[in-house]
């Protein structure tokens, strides 16, 4: 329980730790790619937003640099134009 956010109780922290366990790998499992998917749209919105004149092309290919970083990106697509 080291990483106890500065806005949680210990108790209530303990709590969804105890809930987390209950639920199972499965289920923590699909919350996590549950998760995941949420911050890509929302990676994908603020790509949107600030790059209105983006193709579908672009943004895709701005969410995954942002999400991979800087080096793998240039690995992957290293004539990329963004």
């Amino acid at each position: 329980m080291d990483a106890i956010p500065a806005d949680t109780t210990v108790d209530a922290a303990r709590r969804q730790f105890e809930i987390l366990r209950r639920l199972g790998p499965e289920a923590r499992l699909k919350m996590a790619f549950e998760l995941s998917d949420n911050l890509r749209s929302l990676v994908e919105a603020g790509v949107r937003q600030r790059h209105s004149d983006f193709d579908e092309q672009k943004v895709q290919q701005e969410v995954l640099r942002l999400m991979v970083g800087e080096t793998l990106f240039r690995q992957m697509y290293p004539d990329a134009r963004i």
